[in-house]
């Protein structure tokens, strides 16, 4: 397939997304359609259909940034529903139980922001969050994450992250991965208008001690470090 098909393909997915309020995917094939037709057009030697290009470029552009200004908005309108303080080793504290319910069948898009994702701990947090939201929600098609790059093993984290997306993807979810080595932030933003935000993210657990007790599966048993717990409800929904 030609550059040109590749980004006409990824632009009208693009475009049915954004139509059906699916605006994470499509601010990301928008991204991933423009920069395959930049690199068409560089190569174009007709100037008119050049600017032709340019000008839809432009106009898929427009689109991308107004979506870009929808999700940010979100991020920072809302209103806070439910506060939970954990304390140093507090237990009874697993996903389901601190924001389980707010997953829910609406939700068909998932954006983590989670800086930290090197360790073996931190890959099974992020599963055990996958998990919890594949028996969630039922209509999940889109999952984004945002992280740090690993700088010591950078070939072992894109392995993971492979297995990962391959999965997903058997489960007809689309999976999307972008690197930010300035992120400090945590954050889950779900498509149904709820964002959680976790001061120490998905990695607020103590290792298991000794390795072999309760606790060790479930972590509702799990000792915990000492973070704090906003649940907030954006003005409307993200679809």
């Amino acid at each position: 397939m030609t550059a040109a098909l590749q980004a006409k393909e990824l632009l009208i997915r693009a475009v049915e997304c954004d139509q059906n309020g699916r605006i994470l995917e499509a601010q990301t094939l928008y991204q991933d359609g423009i920069a395959q037709l930049m690199s068409f057009v560089s190569s174009e030697p007709d100037e008119q259909k050049r600017k032709g290009f340019l000008t839809r470029i432009k106009e898929y552009m427009d689109r991308a940034d107004a979506i870009k200004a929808r999700v940010n908005g979100k991020l920072m309108l809302g209103e806070v529903v439910t506060h939970i303080s954990i304390e140093e080793n507090d237990t009874g504290y697993d996903y389901v139980q601190v924001f389980g319910k707010y997953m829910t069948n609406q939700t068909v898009e998932i954006l983590l922001e989670e800086p930290y994702m090197t360790q073996n701990y931190q890959y099974q947090n992020l599963i055990r969050f996958l998990e919890l939201a594949v028996t969630n929600c039922t209509q999940l098609k889109y999952f984004r994450l945002i992280t740090k790059k690993d700088t010591v093993n950078h070939d072992q984290q894109k392995s993971n992250m492979g297995q990962i997306k391959a999965d997903l993807e058997r489960r007809h979810i689309a999976f999307y991965i972008k690197y930010e080595d300035t992120l400090h932030d945590r954050k889950i933003f779900l498509s149904n208008g709820y964002i959680i935000k976790i001061g120490r993210g998905l990695h607020f657990y103590k290792a298991s001690n000794p390795m072999y007790s309760i606790g060790l599966t479930n972590y509702r048993y799990r000792k915990c470090l000492q973070t704090d717990v906003d649940i907030w409800r954006t003005s409307s929904t993200a679809n």
